[in-house]
């Protein structure tokens, strides 16, 4: 874990509300891990006065790269920064995926921005020889992941809830479709289409290490606040550095969220 001082390469808008970053920080790149996530400091004005965690999005010889939504005061001051400007970043933090080793193919379902963790993997999972599925889903075709941002090898199939490209409807109904062809399967994505998986397809997908990347309002990324604290089946854990990552079965779904 490395705390820095990390120069802004780039931030640029590539959908509406949804941004691109690349920071400088050699050091976070060599031990990043995809699943992982940072914690940046967004302003020192008393609405932001804590951390925000971002997801690693994609990591190169020179440092990392975040997809982040602009949806509240901190990620909004976050899509503002230029290029040249500094950020405070914490990490990387956090458990990630764990790709078996005798997994071959792998199935990734994307609910919005939880495209972007799944980018990381799925390029990972690509140098390694394994096969790839991605299903990402969004509202609308302007949410979904640009498939420039995607390694050329995986197959991948969109759906969108109004239908303006590929399936219309929750990306969560191709799940059954392509269920049985995964050895492993990592879902990223709202709390509420997490929880929908894990309650409606929790019979269809008993007999497959199905691994999901939680999002929940976290204080200080280290364990020290409690404020990210699930029930799961090993008892409380939390987020922050017992995941994001867990195994959805261990998962205590029906009171998430209680401590």
């Amino acid at each position: 874990m490395h705390q820095i001082i990390a120069p802004i390469i780039t931030n640029n808008e590539v959908r509406p509300g949804i941004y691109h970053m690349r920071i400088e920080s050699a050091g976070m790149a060599a031990s990043a891990r995809p699943g992982q996530y940072v914690m940046i400091t967004c302003d020192r004005g008393l609405e932001r006065l804590l951390r925000r965690p971002i997801s690693i999005h994609r990591t190169w010889e020179g440092g990392l790269e975040f997809l982040y939504a602009a949806v509240g005061n901190g990620t909004q001051w976050l899509s503002q920064r230029k290029a040249g400007e500094n950020l405070d970043v914490l990490g990387p933090l956090g458990k990630g995926f764990v790709i078996n080793s005798s997994s071959k193919n792998l199935l990734l379902v994307a609910g919005g921005i939880g495209i972007a963790p799944l980018v990381y993997l799925a390029e990972k999972a690509v140098e390694s020889g394994k096969n790839v599925t991605l299903l990402a889903g969004a509202r609308t075709t302007n949410q979904l992941c640009i498939l420039p941002m995607l390694p050329e090898r995986i197959k991948y199939k969109a759906a969108t809830e109004d239908g303006s490209t590929g399936y219309k409807g929750m990306v969560t109904a191709l799940l059954p479709e392509f269920k049985d062809l995964a050895d492993q399967i990592f879902i990223c994505g709202p709390l509420p289409m997490l929880k929908a998986v894990a309650l409606n397809y929790a019979e269809q997908l008993r007999d497959k290490s199905v691994q999901v990347s939680l999002e929940v309002r976290m204080g200080c990324g280290l364990g020290f606040c409690y404020a990210c604290t699930i029930k799961t089946r090993q008892g409380l854990k939390q987020v922050c550095k017992d995941g994001p990552v867990f195994e959805m079965s261990d998962v205590s779904w029906s009171d998430f969220g209680m401590k």
